[in-house]
């Protein structure tokens, strides 16, 4: 078993930044793994994570490190998993794609162009005697929902889970590659259906999570097994703070799916690395489409890597702390790769699969939630946590690293929750103006329809007049 590699990187301050705050930073370098940060509220932090990229840091450098190794691996049969992680307008996005994936120079071409360039790469190095077929599929999860942004006519992909493949969105379009041109060509009309939209931090803020899944088939002449891997590259949302981004409408809507989406997966990592180990230990992937989809590169069969982006700007200390407090989280995550062929494909079909105790346990949750509603079901799921944590206690031995972890899952799952009450809070005074408005205008109706019936009244009663008229002049003096 491995450990989830998690690296850090700093953007460059922004001109906003720089305007409120000058050139000073939150944090202070000590080497290319250890760093300190300084937030003002809760004190000094010093973390330590397998890289650190500096303001001053490369693309290329990104690549290298975190993603190189892992795309050789996928070539072989390793399922692969890289993300990025972080608030809004951190450089999440810029990280992955670059400034544009069609136009872009060397020194900017985010990850995407280069796993694509480092798949041709191999292919090109391997020989004859190995024939590769690299397939795209590119979704994104908007509102809640899997849409596919090779055809938008599938708009609710179902997610499926598979005893050979593992997790499986059934019906998406899968694209092939033959060139890296072509595959730019590809990933850029993808990227064209991509939900986004403007807010106070970012301009081109993405309104949803992004996933480019790669499926690698290796067919070797004298191998009839053959192995194949995926690779998944996922920029997710970033996490939002309503008062800084003053999104409204349709963009506040966005930012609790978003928000709440990314608390169901802070909860999975809290699950994996502070919870009871073993069967008894229940994950709660099912919670959002995110972490379900996830599920493989969160303690399953992938070799994952996690790039945390971060503002150095004092504006953004608290956001940042708890976006690198995630990153020591996820960093205790073990996964379990192994390499994949044809034949073991084949075999595993045969076997019926034998329901784990956690699939049991969802099992049953997906029956209750049809006869119960959601905050009931909530409460039984958290019922069934605390049940096996009391039969599953931690060793003795580790007390104290556990003890640490907890307090560490609390504060994140304590921020998240602050940040759902913020977004409520929003919702409400929302509301409070939407309800101050149907007033107004109720108000206004009524005036209105008083108005005219005093007018129908008048006219009435004028008609009255004209005619008891025309009856005394029909009578005469």
């Amino acid at each position: 078993m491995s450990n989830i590699t998690v690296c850090a990187r700093f953007r460059p301050l922004s001109s906003r930044e720089r305007r409120d705050y000058g050139d000073s930073i939150c944090i202070q370098r000590i080497d290319d793994e250890t760093f300190s940060l300084k937030d003002e509220k809760e004190g000094d932090f010093k973390f330590t994570f397998d890289r650190v990229f500096y303001e001053t840091s490369e693309q290329v450098d990104v690549y290298t490190f975190l993603a190189r190794p892992i795309v050789r691996d996928a070539m072989k049969g390793i399922n692969g998993t890289i993300i990025t992680y972080g608030q809004t307008g951190a450089g999440k996005t810029y990280s992955m794609e670059g400034v544009n994936i069609l136009d872009c120079d060397e020194q900017k071409k985010g990850l995407l162009s280069r796993v694509i360039d480092g798949f041709f790469e191999d292919i090109s190095s391997s020989g004859e005697s190995i024939k590769y077929t690299i397939k795209l599929s590119m979704v994104e999860i908007y509102m809640g929902k899997v849409r596919d942004l090779f055809d938008l006519s599938k708009d609710n992909i179902q997610i499926k889970e598979s005893k050979s493949e593992g997790i499986l969105l059934y019906g998406v379009t899968k694209i092939p590659l033959l060139d890296p041109a072509e595959a730019l060509q590809k990933l850029s009309h993808g990227l064209d259906n991509r939900a986004v939209g403007e807010t106070q931090m970012n301009m081109g803020s993405s309104r949803s999570h992004s996933l480019y899944i790669f499926t690698i088939q290796q067919e070797m002449n004298k191998d009839i097994r053959g192995k194949y891997g995926k690779l998944i590259l996922v920029d997710l949302a970033g996490s939002e703070k309503l008062e800084k981004t003053g999104a409204e409408g349709r963009a506040f809507e966005e930012a609790k799916t978003i928000n709440k989406s990314l608390s169901a997966l802070g909860n999975v990592v809290c699950a994996l690395t502070c919870g009871p180990t073993g069967r008894g230990n229940h994950i709660p992937y099912r919670d959002s489409k995110l972490t379900r989809i996830l599920q493989d590169a969160l303690g399953g069969n992938s070799r994952t890597a996690l790039l945390c982006c971060c503002s150095p700007s004092p504006s953004n200390a608290a956001e940042t702390l708890s976006t690198l407090r995630f990153g020591a989280r996820a960093k205790h995550i073990k996964a379990s790769p192994n390499i994949e062929s044809n034949e073991d494909k084949h075999a595993k079909v045969l076997i019926a699969p034998s329901p784990t105790e956690d699939d049991s346990r969802d099992r049953t949750l997906d029956k209750v939630r049809v006869q119960l509603h959601a905050e009931e079901v909530n409460w039984l799921q958290e019922l069934s946590i605390v049940q096996t944590t009391l039969s599953h206690p931690n060793p003795a031995e580790d007390s104290d690293s556990d003890s640490e972890g907890v307090m560490i899952c609390t504060i994140v799952s304590a921020r998240h929750a602050m940040e759902e009450l913020a977004t409520g809070v929003e919702q409400l005074k929302h509301s409070t103006k939407e309800l101050r408005r149907t007033i107004e205008v109720a108000e206004r109706l009524v005036a209105h329809e008083n108005a005219v019936n005093a007018a129908q009244h008048v006219c009435f009663l004028e008609k009255m007049l004209n005619r008891l008229m025309r009856l005394v002049a029909w009578f005469g003096p």
